[in-house]
């Protein structure tokens, strides 16, 4: 591959700056010029992965572009003319932007350049709830998506509402959990964690609405605290790592109700706490391919999770799936696997199983690769236009 290409992405604390970390590399090392155009702080995230030269002789390098997490047409307008400026520094670029605001931005950067540069636009979140802003924001994803030459979504709702919307050509994204460090020992994990004999319930997520964490302690609420089996009493211990708004908030609710969750803050040692947990659960109202439900079914862990957006398409039947919301539903998952070593040894089992059809960095790579041949096809000498 030697082509120019250039990933615009906002701000980003996870799975979309994790992702496209790994797409840059893929691609670098497939011998592309990668320019990566995100905030400030998305970049100094994930510094690691946006300079050098790659292995196939390719480049990444980063730009500052303060793309925003809301609509603000004058700071919108700044932020493309950033980008058509250094779109315009270089030889022709095909531009691949991450979420509904980069793709805003992206869409007005190229509109008026020509050649137009192809326009790829992948969107990672669905628009949830009502109102004006709700509604002010379906209305931007659907001009991105009539505006992008193609649409990739992460899920299958995604993808039927840009077509809906009007995009030319929209699939499904294939976005795989990025290879992690292995795992460290099961006991020696437990043992750093003081967690003893326990029965470990682990979720791993960004403390906002979209999570469902609500749900989660309501969960939580209704789950004893300790268990008799056969080997006798266990006490249930339920990790939430993970860092963002709602920390507080839920620290002050989990010490109201006396519950025994540990909030673990931020932890890059995610493989670690999936080797020392036995049940993870996902309780979240909304998802796309999430990376933490691959890293789950990696780790062969039984794992109990709302049916929400993508998940289906990742977990196939390898985990016990409830409506959102569904808190007397998923509880009685949770107590299930709780109570029973053997089906917890299935359902692992089954995880395994389901992770080796999970898609991998060379099936992402194809994909773009195809995607990006596709853009360029399509790519028209006119502004498609934004209304």
């Amino acid at each position: 591959m030697t082509e120019r290409v250039v990933l615009v992405l906002g701000s980003s604390a996870g799975g979309v700056g994790r992702h496209v970390t790994s797409l840059a590399g893929m691609l670098a090392a497939a011998g592309a010029t990668v320019e990566v155009a995100a905030p400030a702080e998305t970049l100094q995230r994930f510094a690691d992965g946006w300079s050098g030269t790659a292995a196939g002789a390719g480049s990444i390098s980063a730009h500052p572009l303060e793309v925003g997490a809301s609509l603000d047409p004058p700071r919108d307008l700044r932020a493309a003319l950033v980008l058509r400026r250094l779109l315009r520094a270089g030889g022709p670029p095909l531009v691949h932007a991450h979420g509904v605001r980069a793709g805003l931005v992206a869409l007005l950067a190229v509109r008026t350049l020509r050649p137009r540069p192809p326009l790829v636009v992948t969107l990672h979140n669905a628009v949830l709830g009502a109102g004006r802003r709700a509604a002010l924001g379906r209305r931007v994803q659907s001009a991105v998506c009539r505006g992008a030459d193609v649409v990739l979504g992460v899920s299958g709702d995604l993808v039927a509402a840009a077509r809906a919307a009007g995009a030319r050509t929209a699939e499904r994204a294939l976005v795989p959990a990025p290879a992690g460090v292995p795992a460290r020992d099961r006991e020696v994990v437990r043992a750093q964690e003081d967690l003893g004999d326990a029965l470990v319930v682990l979720t791993v997520a960004r403390l906002a609405p979209q999570k469902g964490l609500d749900d989660l302690l309501d969960v939580l609420a209704t789950t004893p605290r300790t268990l008799t089996g056969a080997g006798g009493s266990q006490d249930v211990v339920w990790l939430l790592a993970g860092d963002g708004p709602l920390r507080g908030e839920l620290a002050d609710r989990i010490a109201a109700r006396r519950l025994p969750v540990r909030l673990l803050g931020a932890r890059r040692d995610v493989p670690d706490l999936l080797a020392a947990c036995d049940v993870v659960v996902v309780t979240s109202v909304w998802e796309g391919q999430p990376v933490f439900v691959q890293e789950a079914l990696r780790a062969g862990r039984p794992l109990v999770a709302t049916d929400a957006g993508g998940t289906r398409e990742v977990t196939g039947d390898a985990a016990d799936l409830a409506p959102v919301h569904d808190v007397g539903a998923l509880a009685a998952a949770v107590r299930a696997l709780l109570d029973d070593p053997a089906m917890r040894a299935r359902r692992g089992a089954d995880a395994r199983r389901r992770a080796a059809q999970l898609p991998t960095d060379a099936d992402v790579l194809a994909q773009v690769r195809r995607v990006f041949a596709l853009g360029r096809t399509a790519a028209r000498p006119k502004s498609p236009g934004v209304g």
